[in-house]
Parts: structure tokens; sequence; C-alpha cells
């Protein structure tokens, strides 16, 4: 049995600035996400997809 480790912010950046930002409509929600997408390297976004279990190939 794998037990995971406890929950923190700092495993999911962009929930963290979605919350600082506090945007409360889907609209805003969603320009505030594209906003955000450049503060992510290229190896950040790779690391997330293979950690969701995507496969590049």
């Amino acid at each position: 049995m794998l037990f995971l480790p406890p929950y923190s912010p700092d495993f999911s950046k962009l929930k963290a600035m979605l919350r600082k930002a506090a945007e409360r409509t889907i609209d805003g929600l969603w320009d505030r996400i594209g906003s955000l997408i450049p503060t992510f390297t290229v190896q950040e976004c790779a690391n997330y997809i293979a950690a969701a279990g995507y496969d590049a190939a």
C-alpha cells in the first residue's frame, strides 16, 4: 500500500495562483488562466501531462 503525501498548494502552482486571483465569473476565470499560462515552463507543462498519465507517444 502506498500513502500519498499530505496535500500542499506547492504541488499545484496553478490552483494556488487561481485562488489568489479570486475570480468570480467563468469568463474571468478563463481570462486569468490565459494570463497565467506564460508563467509555466515547457518542462513544467510536460511534467503535469506525464503525471496525469498521458503518454506523449
